[in-house]
C-alpha cells in the first residue's frame, strides 16, 4: 500500500492553494475573507447603522439652506425670523448627531478591524508553521514575513480610513441622489449621465488596478526577502568583501518595487484625474441647465442653491472613490495573499482523529518508501525497506547527498514520502497525532537553532514547565555542569538572537541538553557532536551514550567515531541502502563503507 504525498509548488505562488491558480475578483476574496474571518462580521449591522445615521446628516445642510431661502427669506410675507430659528436649531441638533454617529463609526470600525487583523495575523502565523519544511523552503523567506506583517498592515490602513469612507461615501451617494430626484429628476438624471463613462470604464480600471497592486506586494515581499537575508548574512558579506554585490540586490529588489509602484501609480491617476473633470462637467451643466429650469419656473432658487449643494455631496463620494479605489486594490492584493496562507491546506497535517503512539520502546519500520524533492533529477530515498529495532542505535552514513538526512526529516514527519509509509511502534505516522509524535519522537538538527531568549528558556521548549534546577541538572548529567557554571548568569545567561551571542558548538550543547530534557523514546540525531570542539565532543559523546541507551536512536553520521559507536550501520548511496551491517563486519567488506572507512582514518592522520 503507498500513498502519494502532494508536493509542494516553488514559487510565491505556492500558497494560492485556494485560488488554484485562477483570478479572483474583489468579491469573491472578500466572502472569502469573510468566511475565514468571522470577526469581520461582529457587530456590522450596528456599524453600518451609525454610518447610515451619520450620511443621513450630510443632506440636512442643503435641506436647511433650500428652506431658508424659499420659506424664510424668500417668501410672499418677507424674511419669517421664527422659522429660520427653528432651522438653524434643528440643524444644530442634527449636525451634532451626525457628529456624535460619525464618532462612533470611526470607533467602531478601528475596534473591529484591529481584532479582525489581529485574529488574521495569529491564523496566517501559525498556518505558516503548519506548512511542510518543503513548503516553506519552497517560498522566499522575506515574502511569508511580509503576508503576515506588512500585508496586514496595509490593509489595517485602508480599513480604518477606506472602509470609513466607502462605507459613508456609498451611502451619500445614494441618499443625494434620492433628495436630488426630489427637487428635479431632470438635473437628476443629467448628473448621472455625466458620470456614466466614468461608470463603464471602471471596471476596466480596477482591473488594472488589481493586477498592478499584486505586483506591488509581491515586490515588497522580494524587498524584506533580500533586506532580511543580507542582514543575517551579514557576516558572510564581509568576510568576502561582497557588499558591493549585496548592495546591487538590494538596489534591484528596491528599484524592481518602485517601477511596479509607478506603474500602479499611472492607473490610479487617471481614475482620479478622470473623476475631478467629470465633477467638473457635471457642476457647470448643473448651473446652466438650473438656471433654465429656473427662468421657466420649474425649479425655485431655494432648490437650485440646494441641488448645487447635493451635487457636491454626490461628486465628493466619486471623487474619493476613484482615490480610494487604489489604497482598495493594494489592500485587496494583501488580504488574498494573506488570506491564501490561512486558507492553505497544510501537505502534512495533523490528523483529525489522529492516534497516540503506543506505550513502551518504539520500533521504525520504512515501508517501500521513496521520497523525491520537487524538480530534483533523481528521487533522494528509492525504495527503501527496513526495519529499525526497539532500543538500538542505528547510524547512517554515506556521501554527500547520498540521502542520509532525509531519513531524519521523514522520521520526524517534517516530511511526508512520495510513496511508502514510515511506521513507528506499528503505527503509519500519516496517523499518529502531533502532540504525541513530537512528545515521543524528537531530532537534534545540526544546526542547534536557539531563540532570543536564556539558556533555560530555549532549553524548555523540549519540556515546557521544567524549572531552573531541573535544566542545570540536566547540564549535569550531559557532563556539562562545568561550562554551564562558566557562563556569566548560568541557565539565565541571554543567548542572542539565533543564539549568536555563543560559538557554534556552544549552540548544540543546549540544543543537545534541549533533546534530553524532553526524555523521548525516538532520537534523532543529524550529527549532533559535529560543531563541537574535541575536548567537547568527548564529554557529550559520553553524555549521549547515556542518552540515547534504551531509546531507539538514528543518527546521522558525519564521523568515525559515531559510526563505530552504532549497534548497526545503514550505508546510502544515490537514495538506496546498499549495505547494512555492525561496523566491524562492514569494514571487512568491499564497499562504500570500507571506502570511507579508509578515507576518516586518513583524514584523522593528517
Amino acid at each position: 500500500m503507498t500513498r502519494m504525498a502532494a508536493q509542494p509548488l516553488e514559487t510565491d505562488d505556492a500558497l494560492t492553494l485556494a485560488r488554484a491558480g485562477r483570478e479572483e475578483g474583489a468579491i469573491a476574496t472578500l466572502r472569502r475573507g469573510l468566511r475565514l474571518v468571522p470577526e469581520l462580521r461582529r457587530g456590522l449591522g450596528v456599524t453600518l447603522l451609525f454610518g447610515l445615521i451619520a450620511t443621513a446628516g450630510r443632506v440636512v445642510v442643503p435641506l436647511a439652506v433650500q428652506q431658508t431661502l424659499d420659506r424664510g427669506l424668500l417668501s410672499a410675507e418677507g424674511p419669517d425670523l421664527g422659522l429660520l430659528s427653528w432651522i438653524v436649531g434643528g440643524c444644530t441638533v442634527a449636525v451634532l448627531a451626525t457628529a456624535v454617529a460619525a464618532y462612533l463609526l470611526n470607533y467602531r470600525l478601528f475596534k473591529t478591524t484591529e481584532t479582525a487583523l489581529a485574529a488574521l495575523r495569529i491564523r496566517a502565523f501559525r498556518r505558516v508553521h503548519d506548512l511542510s519544511m518543503l513548503h516553506q523552503q519552497a517560498q522566499r523567506r522575506g515574502s511569508l514575513v511580509s503576508r503576515v506583517t506588512s500585508d496586514v498592515d496595509q490593509m489595517s490602513v485602508f480599513m480604518q480610513w477606506g472602509g470609513i469612507l466607502i462605507v459613508i461615501s456609498a451611502g451619500q451617494l445614494l441618499l443625494a441622489t434620492v433628495v436630488m430626484a426630489v427637487f428635479s429628476w431632470q438635473l437628476t438624471l443629467l448628473v448621472w449621465v455625466c458620470f456614466l463613462p466614468l461608470a463603464l470604464i471602471l471596471p476596466v480600471l480596477q482591473r488594472r488596478l488589481a493586477r498592478a497592486y499584486g505586483t506591488v506586494r509581491e515586490r515588497v515581499g522580494d524587498l524584506l526577502g533580500a533586506v532580511s537575508e543580507s542582514v543575517v548574512g551579514a557576516q558572510t558579506v564581509r568576510a568576502y568583501a561582497v557588499e558591493d554585490r549585496t548592495a546591487e540586490r538590494i538596489d534591484g529588489a528596491i528599484d524592481r518595487h518602485y517601477r511596479s509602484a509607478v506603474h500602479a501609480q499611472k492607473t490610479t491617476v487617471l481614475v482620479f484625474t478622470s473623476g475631478e473633470l467629470i465633477a467638473a462637467l457635471a457642476n457647470a451643466a448643473v448651473v446652466v441647465v438650473g438656471v433654465l429650469l429656473g427662468v421657466g419656473g420649474g425649479l425655485t432658487a431655494g432648490e437650485l442653491v440646494a441641488f448645487l449643494f447635493l451635487v457636491t455631496l454626490f461628486v465628493a463620494p466619486v471623487q474619493v472613490a476613484s482615490e480610494a479605489l487604489s489604497e482598495a486594490q493594494n489592500a485587496l492584493a494583501s488580504f488574498r495573499r494573506v488570506l491564501d496562507v490561512v486558507d492553505a491546506a497544510p501537505d502534512v497535517a495533523d490528523p483529525v482523529d489522529g492516534r497516540e503512539l503506543p506505550p513502551g520502546p518504539l520500533g521504525v519500520r520504512f515501508d517501500a518508501v521513496t521520497f523525491r524533492y520537487p524538480n530534483a533529477n533523481r528521487a533522494a530515498l528509492v525504495d527503501v525497506d527496513l526495519e529499525l529495532r526497539p532500543r538500538s542505535r542505528v547510524a547512517v552514513v554515506g556521501e554527500t547527498g547520498s540521502g542520509k538526512t532525509t531519513f531524519a526529516k521523514l522520521l520526524t514527519r517534517l516530511m511526508d514520502p512520495t510513496s511508502g509509509r514510515v511506521l513507528v511502534g506499528g503505527v503509519p505516522l500519516t496517523e499518529v497525532t502531533f502532540g504525541s509524535l513530537r512528545r515521543r519522537v524528537v531530532m537534534v538538527p545540526q544546526d542547534g537553532f536557539l531563540f532570543d531568549e536564556s539558556v533555560a528558556d530555549n532549553v524548555r521548549y523540549g519540556r515546557p514547565g521544567a524549572t531552573d534546577e531541573e535544566v542545570t541538572a540536566a547540564f549535569g548529567a550531559l557532563g556539562l555542569g562545568d561550562w554551564l557554571a562558566g557562563l556569566p548568569e548560568g541557565v539565565g545567561t541571554a543567548v542572542g538572537q539565533r543564539g549568536e551571542a555563543l560559538s557554534v558548538g556552544e549552540r548544540q550543547l543546549i540544543a543537545v541538553a534541549r533533546a534530553y530534557i524532553a526524555d523521548p523514546d525516538v532520537l534523532v540525531l543529524d550529527e549532533a557532536t559535529s560543531a563541537v570542539d574535541p575536548a567537547t565532543e568527548v564529554r557529550l559523546t559520553r553524555a549521549l551514550d547515556s542518552l540515547t541507551r534504551g531509546r531507539t536512536t538514528l543518527v546521522i553520521a558525519h564521523r568515525l567515531s559515531t559510526a563505530e559507536a552504532a549497534d548497526e550501520i545503514l550505508v546510502v548511496d544515490a537514495g538506496r541502502v546498499v549495505q547494512r551491517g555492525p561496523h566491524a563486519e562492514l569494514v571487512t567488506q568491499e564497499g562504500p563503507y570500507a571506502r570511507l572507512h579508509a578515507s576518516w582514518i586518513a583524514q584523522r592522520r593528517a
